[in-house]
């Protein structure tokens, strides 16, 4: 079993807790405060714990040149790399203000920081946690610095090996134990023959002692809903008001009726997931006293009589009797009473009767 730890205030994950869901914004706000408040609202409405967005300072993310290069893409909002992020960052004062609203209405609110004065900033901000986007899971200095914040970290791993991820945790375990790996795959959108859900498994054999959770870049949503099957305790899809807006993220986005029939669903299979003992259940007691059998006399049998296998059989009796598994327990036992021919053997009818109930 998983380690547990608080990952917002009240809100703990791993373990038996349930799936936390984050309704990743990202950039899909098209740069419009309005929208964003927007999504926010719509993913609080559709059940997600968390809105998340993307916190870049341009200026220690990239260098000059990626700023200044063209960019010609169908997605682009200015003539430079640079011109498209701006229009795209939201200011601190805006970020304060979002973090506002998502607090009104009761959703929590945090940040991936893409870079280290990103991370100073939201820690300013008091975000619950810190998201690690996969662009920065291998940026060593990055991780030890906001593993030092002390606040909870969401790692995605996308881009990454098991060895560099062996390294991610040798890193931060020593300095802040309370952290998760998301198995994630950076590709938008992704192709299911790519999201290797098995690395969910191979993480959790890896790193017993965190919860592991996926970050999808799919379409739809039975992939992640598997995930939450083979036991990830956090989920993170990005999310969209409408596919077809500029920007590169909204076609691997979901729109507001998909993201509310994933959790819905992810709910659904926590509830089915269940206990791990087998055992008759409530529920079943109404068709096991309808279609259950239980061992019936083939032949007539005298009183006195030692049972042997070729007097009995298994049928749909009434009354219930014996079941079927005790049949060759009653094998050897001696009957108190005569039993008629396809009559039910009840404990009345034996010596020193077996257990007849389920367990």
């Amino acid at each position: 079993m998983s380690g547990e730890f608080e990952l917002c205030p009240g809100r703990r994950v791993g373990g038996e807790q349930p799936c936390f869901i984050i309704a990743e914004i990202g950039q899909n706000h098209q740069g419009d405060l309005a929208i964003a408040k927007r999504m926010i609202r719509m993913a609080k409405d559709c059940g997600a714990d968390c809105a998340k967005f993307q916190k870049s300072e341009l200026q220690y993310k990239f260098n000059k040149k990626a700023l200044e290069r063209p960019y010609t893409s169908k997605h682009s909002w200015g003539k430079t790399y640079g011109e498209h992020k701006r229009h795209l960052e939201f200011s601190h004062e805006q970020y304060r203000e979002l973090k506002k609203y998502a607090e009104e209405i009761g959703i929590f609110f945090t940040a991936s920081g893409m870079d280290e004065m990103a991370v100073e900033f939201l820690h300013e901000l008091d975000v619950p946690f810190f998201k690690v986007g996969s662009g920065d899971t291998n940026n060593f200095p990055y991780l030890e610095k906001t593993a030092k914040k002390g606040r909870p970290m969401v790692i995605s791993s996308g881009m990454q090996s098991m060895n560099t991820m062996h390294q991610v945790y040798q890193i931060v375990k020593p300095i802040n134990p309370n952290f998760c790996f998301l198995q994630c795959t950076s590709a938008y959108p992704l192709q299911p023959e790519d999201v290797n859900l098995r690395v969910i498994s191979a993480y959790q054999s890896a790193f017993p002692d965190i919860p592991i959770g996926y970050s999808g870049h799919e379409t739809g949503i039975a992939i992640s809903v598997a995930a939450v099957a083979m036991g990830a305790k956090v989920v993170e899809r990005h999310v969209t008001l409408d596919k077809t807006w500029k920007g590169s993220d909204h076609q691997a986005s979901l729109e507001p009726n998909e993201l509310a029939d994933l959790v819905k669903a992810i709910r659904t299979v926590e509830k089915a997931l269940g206990s791990p003992v087998k055992q008759l259940l409530p529920c079943e007691m109404a068709c096991n006293e309808k279609l259950g059998k239980s061992v019936v006399a083939k032949v007539a049998i005298p009183e006195g009589a030692v049972l042997t296998f070729d007097m009995l059989t298994v049928k749909v009796g009434e009354p219930k009797g014996f079941p079927p598994e005790a049949i060759f327990d009653l094998v050897g036992q001696k009957v108190i009473k005569n039993i008629e021919e396809d009559e039910t053997i009840t404990e009345q009818a034996v010596e020193n009767p077996v257990k007849k109930m389920k367990c």
